[in-house]
């Protein structure tokens, strides 16, 4: 059988990983694992003009923030390096030349001007924008003494006439009649390649088995079958997935979407969280589950079974089920994921007694600080005017000096009495409470937070607000 070898081939011309590449990603990964074979990351940046400084970086380390290892890539290397195409030139080079001597591709010397009236006389026409033709037929001993002095790009001949035809694993055959595919560019007048020539060229070389990829690519793989057949290659088995789109059903797109990797990690998504989210993105587990582990997914998994489209992506769907991974997880592992989430800012100790009061609360780690800063910082602003109330707060201080025992069953019932003493509703007691300790309406249960915070603690904050000249100015 076989060796399974797949690749993702992102281009760095973004801030990070695009969410529908991690996607892609993590189809080619559990593919990979489920056959025992090899996942390669091979960086596609032949497109200099549009190249970001340090997206390569960025891509490499959100796959690792993924846990989605490769076997072979540009920063580990391997035995079918190297793994930029930038520094594979002379390969790109040497096939596109092949093709023009075996009679499958030509010389063109048609410069942007011409190309530009011919496309706007297509559009004017409503005819579809292909290349017309007018170097296919140049003499070839003429075109070999003007690519000395000129600039040129090299061109796919395609057939004319017939069709091209390829089998797709998920959607079954699909054939392309030859005369709506363009006589593609394969090699640019810089020497870079596109796309085409240089996906069919690395995907051969690196004896990749298996080309899964997204439904945009469709329209492309008649062009790269045929350079496959031009130059007496295998055919790869093509699977093209479903690509991620909105509830509206248009694509995922920057323009409307958070569609980097790193704004969801920014957000306090958790990795495994997203990835199993992403895996029901065009597949379903066998027994019906919304949650499963990597290795479930792994064992269960069949690329036959991926569906041709899938459900739109949701982030409120997100989000429930980051929070129920967050419910999941051991407390003492929630603890290190917000105290690393937090640049380490804040105490571990302090986050682990808070961990059991508002786990059930937050659905992504981002929600943790807005919810209690409060523990580690005094109120600077407050969400509700309680300079009125500054003769019940002298109460409460009375009431909470003489509690010997700081225990958050003891705090509750001695408001309580209070509250009833004073023939005030708890709900405006609890509320003066709460805002004049921690300056939210919001927050985790209140007197486990006060048995947290201590009792030094909550009445140097209450006496303050008493004391304070002016407090309305610092309402909120």
């Amino acid at each position: 059988m076989q060796t399974v070898r797949v690749r993702i081939a992102p281009s760095p011309t973004g801030s990070d990983l695009h969410i529908g590449n991690v996607y892609t990603a993590l189809i080619n990964f559990v593919f990979a694992k489920k056959n025992r074979g090899k996942f390669i990351v091979r960086i596609e940046d032949t497109d200099r003009t549009r190249l970001v400084k340090g997206a390569e970086g960025k891509i490499l380390s959100s796959l690792k923030w993924f846990n989605i290892y490769y076997d072979e890539g540009p920063d580990i290397g391997g035995p079918l390096g190297p793994y930029r195409q930038s520094e594979r030139l002379s390969l790109y080079k040497k096939y596109a030349h092949k093709l023009v001597g075996k009679g499958n591709a030509y010389y063109c010397f048609c410069n942007s001007s011409r190309l530009n009236q011919m496309r706007k006389r297509q559009m004017e026409k409503g005819q579809p924008t292909l290349y017309d033709g007018f170097c296919r037929h140049s003499d070839p001993r003429i075109s070999a003494k003007r690519i000395i002095k000129e600039k040129f790009v090299i061109r796919l001949k395609v057939p004319r006439q017939g069709t091209t035809v390829f089998n797709d694993l998920i959607r079954g055959p699909i054939s392309f009649a030859n005369k709506l595919i363009d006589d593609q560019v394969l090699l640019k007048s810089d020497g870079y390649p596109t796309y085409h020539l240089g996906v069919v060229v690395d995907d051969h070389l690196m004896e990749i088995s298996h080309v899964i990829r997204a439904e945009e690519w469709i329209s492309s793989t008649p062009k790269h079958v045929l350079i496959y057949k031009f130059l007496g290659w295998q055919l790869p088995v093509f699977a093209h997935g479903p690509i991620l789109r909105n509830p509206d059903k248009s694509k995922l797109s920057k323009r409307k979407n958070p569609v980097w990797a790193s704004w969801y990690k920014e957000q306090g998504f958790l990795p495994e969280a997203i990835l199993n989210y992403l895996a029901l993105m065009g597949w379903s587990h066998p027994e019906g589950k919304d949650i499963f582990s990597r290795q479930e997914l792994i064992d269960k998994f069949r690329l036959e079974d991926l569906k041709a489209v899938g459900p739109a992506f949701d982030l409120v769907k997100l989000e429930w089920l980051n929070g129920e991974y967050i419910r999941q997880t051991q407390n003492s592992k929630l603890k290190t994921q917000i105290y690393e989430f937090l640049d380490k800012k804040y105490p571990q100790e302090l986050i682990s007694k808070t961990i059991p009061l508002i786990k059930e609360r937050i659905k992504k780690l981002s929600d943790y600080l807005p919810l209690c800063r409060f523990f580690f910082e005094e109120p600077e602003n407050y969400e509700w005017d309680i300079i009125s109330y500054r003769s019940l707060l002298s109460k409460i201080v009375l009431q909470l000096e003489n509690l010997n025992q700081w225990k958050s069953a003891i705090i509750g019932q001695t408001m309580k009495v209070l509250a009833e003493k004073l023939k005030i509703k708890n709900s405006e007691f609890f509320m003066v409470l709460r805002v004049a300790v921690t300056g939210q309406k919001v927050t985790p249960p209140l007197n486990e937070s006060m048995e947290i915070l201590g009792k030094e603690k909550i009445l140097s904050r209450i006496k303050k607000l008493i004391n304070e000249k002016n407090p309305s100015h610092r309402h909120q």
